[in-house]
């Protein structure tokens, strides 16, 4: 076991804004054992970059943990080549030039559609109604099943990152997990026969191009699902608030002053969609005077890596000017996300330069609540803008 200093949390509180208690960590113990998630957080951005890339020793490989029960053996849970060449076989689907020449026109069309509908109206959920519904068209793209619905992609992404992060055990979100990873499972099958006649650059056709084992090709889509929907939409929706909350910023980026860019890169060290990633460890090992044993369970806490005093002047500060280069939202070793690529640019060519000029005067009329510390993002998102809305 861990003989790193024990830092308590309530649970509801953690979820309800982790950044208090990890400044706490960062502060007087930043490698600390928090024994209601039975695990060692590493909270400072310089020891989670070094330490993340010591595979050897922070394993990806995770037999027993809640993703490998519940979604399979993905990439992610794999290290070394064996994770590399599934890695490979997917880039073609993921990768930027990809992402420019035949997901992004696309994703265009599908933008102009669903604001022209919206500003129709002069108010809506900016989650439920534009940020949810972009993503999970995007991912239907880039995964291949075309044949999802928007509200399904979303239900089942939002109960596989649920059922990933019940480290409390609660039967119910384990059950609803299990029926989500099914609902996947029927829809890949239903994709098979038409991807296999006419095969294109998403996901499940380059996998079976590749001849990637099916158990393989089906926990990498799961994969994809929960993280390329719930962080889009979450990055999406939360970079909206950010800059309707911060007025002086938003009138920066739609003069031109400052990039779209420059929005997503700071929301993200901001306020990560993406909070930890967890890792086991593969042998006994001492790092910066604490010993970790086998099997002990280790969360990078990439949320707080970028509040990270060392590197950010009052981190808990929303500011598109400041440089955000040391922060590490996508991981800094080998797992980096490799669906970085199409978030950006799903994010800043198309989700929130339309959403701004199609619905000039936008505005809150409501409370926008926030909530998780593995996966965070807003819950709802209450918005109006101009009656005069020209259509696109």
């Amino acid at each position: 076991m861990s003989t790193a200093p024990v830092t308590q949390i309530d649970l509801t509180r953690f979820a309800a804004d982790p950044y208090p208690d990890l400044a706490q960590m960062r502060a007087h113990a930043p490698i600390t054992f928090v024994p209601e998630l039975n695990a060692t957080l590493f909270t400072r951005r310089d020891d989670i970059f070094t330490q993340e890339k010591r595979i050897h020793i922070f394993s990806s490989e995770q037999p027993e943990g809640l993703m490998t029960k519940l979604m399979g053996e993905n990439l992610m849970r794999k290290d070394g080549e064996a994770h590399m060449v599934e890695r490979r076989a997917l880039f073609p689907a993921l990768s930027p030039r990809t992402m420019r020449e035949i997901w992004l026109p696309q994703i265009e069309q599908k933008a102009d559609k669903l604001l022209k509908s919206l500003t129709n109206k002069t108010s809506c959920d900016l989650v439920r109604d534009y940020a949810m519904v972009i993503s999970a068209e995007t991912l239907k793209l880039v995964t291949g099943l075309t044949n999802m619905a928007p509200a399904e992609l979303d239900r089942v992404s939002q109960g596989m990152i649920d059922g990933c992060a019940n480290y409390a055990g609660h039967p119910e979100i384990e059950a609803t997990c299990h029926d989500c990873t099914a609902s996947i499972d029927q829809h890949i099958d239903e994709m098979l026969p038409t991807l296999k006649k006419n095969p294109n650059k998403s996901a499940l056709c380059v996998m079976l191009e590749a001849g990637l084992p099916m158990e393989s090709i089906r926990a990498n889509i799961k994969l994809i699902i929960s993280g390329g929907q719930n962080e889009p939409r979450d990055a999406i929706a939360g970079a909206a608030w950010a800059l309707l909350t911060h007025p002086a910023q938003r009138d920066r980026v739609l003069s031109g002053a400052a990039t779209w860019g420059a929005v997503f890169d700071e929301y993200l060290r901001w306020m990560s969609p993406i909070g930890m990633s967890p890792r086991e460890v593969a042998q006994d090992a001492t790092v910066n005077g604490i010993h970790l044993q086998k099997g002990d369970r280790v969360f990078f806490m990439f949320s707080s890596a970028g509040h990270d005093e060392a590197y950010f002047n009052n981190p808990e500060v929303f500011d598109i000017t400041r440089d955000t280069g040391p922060s590490i939202p996508f991981g800094a070793g080998p797992h980096f996300c490799g669906g970085a690529a199409v978030a950006r640019a799903l994010i800043t060519d198309v989700a929130l330069p339309k959403l701004f000029k199609a619905c000039p005067g936008l505005r809150l009329t409501g409370p926008v609540p926030f909530t998780g510390w593995a996966f965070r993002g807003p819950t709802k998102m209450p918005v109006a803008w101009s009656p005069q809305s020209p259509h696109i």
